[in-house]
């Protein structure tokens, strides 16, 4: 299978690696003057891991038009611009599979749903979700992860192309469930890493139990299938969300009320202005997400939105 993988950063980069690793045709777009793409094209390698000669590194976008699998791994809220430069190629049978997290904050599309308005009839559509961090798959520590798709062929495809002994690959079932409980994830590992920078680590429990309920509430009212908040996409991520040294969100979490400089992408805080967003739409309430917005955008003192969490009327738990 010839694949594509559009995104040097290190998640785009690990997904090369990775797909060379079991043995496709792989090339990495990035764009000329990226300095990500700029010390591949040098070295091979960033601080995370060396991608082998085989890999083809391209700089042009008509490269990546020739592949049978389109993967992107971006900033999510770039991927309309993306994809409106993708367009002028006239891209037709090709899957397009998604290894990002999160929502539009305009609109508050899903990523497939900005692939789909933005490509021709004959592409598909896929997303490739879960748990696990570069540093730890490039050390062979095995991970499980989903692929999602309306598309079920291209489901199997996909599961059956990218399957290894490294990631074992379940098939997703709810679309809608699966992209939101992946983007809002990153959004509980924000409020983690502010629980950790306030020495209170031990209410992380409550975090983890609280936060997939508000999540799977969502899903159900954009039309999902709530269980899926349980599943890998969102719980199941939590691990290397919640509590890993290596999660971005996480450690942005704890550097803001630190008052540190975190230099690092957290997509989890864009998507939290997205999901306030939906809240208002749905008519639901997100009490975490909501007292993250408002640490993060109206400069709220964080252990006071924590006590006001507190306070909330008491009710039972399910």
């Amino acid at each position: 299978m010839k694949i594509s993988v559009i995104g040097c950063g290190r998640w785009g980069t690990f997904i090369t690696w990775y797909l060379d690793y079991i043995n496709h045709e792989v090339s990495l777009y990035g764009r000329e003057n990226s300095k990500h793409m700029q010390q591949l094209i040098k070295e091979r390698k960033n601080n995370l891991l060396e991608l082998r000669e085989s890999v083809t590194l391209t700089t042009s976008l008509e490269d990546v038009a020739q592949a049978d699998v389109i993967v992107i791994s971006i900033n999510a809220q770039g991927l309309q611009a993306l994809m409106e430069e993708l367009n002028r190629l006239e891209i037709r049978n090709k899957t397009f599979v998604l290894c990002m997290k999160g929502i539009e904050i305009a609109t508050g599309r899903r990523l497939t749903q900005i692939v789909t308005e933005n490509t021709d009839a004959s592409n598909k559509v896929a997303v490739w979700l879960g748990p696990g961090h570069v540093q730890e798959f490039y050390n062979g520590i095995p991970n499980c992860m989903v692929i999602d798709s309306e598309d079920e062929k291209v489901k199997a495809d996909l599961v059956e192309a990218f399957s290894s002994k490294l990631i074992r690959f379940y098939y997703g079932q709810d679309l809608i469930g699966s992209e939101i409980g992946a983007a809002a994830k990153n959004v509980i590992g924000i409020a983690a890493g502010m629980l950790d920078g306030l020495q209170l680590s031990t209410l992380k429990g409550a975090l983890m139990s609280r936060g997939t309920r508000e999540v799977a509430r969502l899903i159900k009212a954009m039309g999902g299938n709530e269980l899926s908040a349980y599943g890998l996409c969102h719980l199941g991520d939590y691990e290397a969300t919640v509590f890993s040294k290596f999660s971005h969100n996480r450690q942005f979490g704890e550097s803001y009320v630190k008052g540190e400089d975190y230099v690092d992408l957290a997509e989890g805080y864009y998507t939290v202005k997205a999901l306030v967003n939906l809240q208002g739409r749905y008519n639901i309430e997100l009490p975490i997400s909501q007292a993250v917005y408002d640490v993060l955008y109206n400069k709220a003192d964080a252990r006071q939105t924590l006590d006001n969490l507190f306070s909330r009327s008491l009710k039972t738990e399910f």
